[in-house]
């Protein structure tokens, strides 16, 4: 039947209203006083995962929401306790299979018409916010692990250069024991220089974290000689080892051909195993080995480093190459680190097409491989 006349701007007015609603990337809901839904649009059906008419149905029939601490929130008795415009980052909706996002939701009571037909009602707009919350807490996290890991080599660097500047005056002011005085500026100094050179590795690790996230790592290709690597790599840490009263072995397979990859990335990576094996190690060996191995009709080299250390439970072998994941066991924690190294090793790995394998028992050491191919 032809509308009237008065009819058309109202038909016309509600399809603009449709088509704009329809357009937009949020979810959009709009019900009744009971809370049914009149309107929706496209992108709401998306973050509630349905592709079925809703209109008409109880918003709790389609909005199941949890609070912070995964405990449920009633949609119908939420909205209706709204009675201003507002906004909550705080809520997460779930869904049927059991996932959970989280919810952008705002909220706001709408009253139409006037007198006997005066309407009332609520807009809702959703938006998953899973990844911001995910960025959010990553950096909350970084910044509660790094200002922790910074503050105590810091704090021990101070205390043994004031400890020194102490012992130096007192000994410029007639010391009793001029050699006692200089043993003990002696050891005060060398505890604040590796805190500094801690500090060091770690801003190290954090400009390398911050340009892999940024996509700004650049892999220049040359020629590596393997022999000469392991050779350097061996000659780096046999005094670190021997502090420890640890056995530094190379195993370097006489066949080694040259290897076509970044020299920087590799020997990062070899570093970051050599220097977790003789840290968790207290007795015993590290060992280094090189060989050529071939895969999916590629060649390279084959990367292990293996320890008598402590070794890696099962559980935590799912985590160590997470961000910022150190585990509980009380002999990792002795040792001071962000949990960053392993993570940045795999970023790394990445780059380099390489794949990292990790054998491990508890209590009986760890073999971390790497399968580094040629990159040309």
């Amino acid at each position: 039947m032809p509308k009237s006349a008065a009819e058309q701007p109202l038909l016309l007015e509600r399809d603009q209203l449709n088509s704009l609603i329809g357009s937009m990337a949020d979810g959009v809901l709009a019900v009744d006083k009971f809370t049914n839904v009149i309107i929706y649009n496209g992108a709401a059906l998306n973050i509630l995962d349905l592709n079925q008419a809703i209109a008409g149905k109880p918003l709790n029939r389609i909005l199941e929401l949890l609070d912070r601490n995964n405990q449920p929130v009633d949609a119908v008795e939420y909205v209706r306790s709204i009675k201003i415009p507002t906004v909550s980052e705080d809520l997460r909706l779930k869904y049927p299979d059991g996932n959970v996002i989280n919810l952008f939701l705002s909220v706001s009571p709408v009253t139409s018409g006037y007198g006997a037909v005066q309407q009332s009602g609520y807009v809702i707009v959703l938006r998953d916010i899973t990844h911001e919350k995910s960025l959010e807490e990553e950096r909350d996290e970084f910044i509660s692990v790094v200002s922790h890991e910074l503050r105590t080599p810091i704090a021990i660097a101070e205390g043994n250069i004031s400890n020194a500047q102490f012992v130096a005056e007192k000994a410029s002011a007639g010391s009793a024991n001029p050699a006692k005085s200089a043993e003990q500026i002696k050891q005060a100094l060398k505890t604040a220089h590796e805190q500094v050179l801690f500090l060091a590795s770690m801003i190290n690790d954090l400009s390398t974290l911050s340009r892999a996230e940024r996509g700004k790592l650049v892999t220049e290709i040359e020629q590596i000689n393997v022999h000469d690597l392991m050779k350097d790599l061996v000659s780096s840490y046999t005094d670190q080892a021997a502090k420890k009263e640890l056995k530094l072995v190379s195993e370097i397979d006489d066949s080694l051909e040259l290897l076509f990859s970044s020299k920087l990335y590799v020997r990062e990576v070899l570093q970051n195993f050599i220097t977790n094996a003789i840290k968790y190690t207290q007795h015993g060996s590290v060992t280094i080995s090189a060989k050529p191995h071939s895969k999916d009709n590629g060649s390279g080299v084959l990367f292990a480093v293996h320890d008598t250390g402590i070794g890696i439970s099962p559980s935590d072998q799912e985590k160590i190459f997470d961000k910022f994941y150190r585990s509980e066991d009380f002999r990792t924690r002795e040792n001071s680190g962000t949990g960053l190294g392993l993570y940045i090793t795999m970023k790394l790995a990445r780059i380099l097409h390489a794949e990292i394998d990790v054998s491990s028992q508890l209590n009986n050491g760890s073999t971390f491989t790497i399968y580094i191919p040629n990159l040309q």
